[in-house]
């Protein structure tokens, strides 16, 4: 029995220990798709439009996490993206990697 729950113990730590993993699901967790959609434009482009924007730069994720921490605007229209220093740090580069790996 101490073997199992040990084993369990551990499997959850191990679990734990993994980087966040984005989808559509943690979008809507810090209302991303208020403003965003994966296929279509809402108030600011559809994700596939940024994936499709940003690929093949190698500053991209780089560039994009910082644009979802501090906002902006002029690149997709006149309608700011407003901070979303909420998110924690590991959250917003998962969720830039999942962006950034829609086709």
């Amino acid at each position: 029995m101490k073997r199992v729950v040990l084993s369990l113990a551990l499997a959850g730590l191990a679990f734990a220990a993994l980087p966040a993993q984005a989808d559509e699901a943690m979008a809507k967790k810090y209302n991303c798709l208020a403003c965003h959609a994966v296929d279509h434009k809402v108030l600011g482009p559809a994700y596939k439009d940024v994936a499709k924007k940003y690929a093949g730069q190698k500053d991209a994720d780089a560039k994009l996490v910082q644009k979802v921490e501090k906002g902006g605007s002029g690149v997709w229209g006149n309608i700011p993206m407003p901070p979303n220093s909420s998110v924690p740090d590991a959250d917003v580069k998962a969720l830039v990697k999942w962006i950034l790996s829609l086709k």
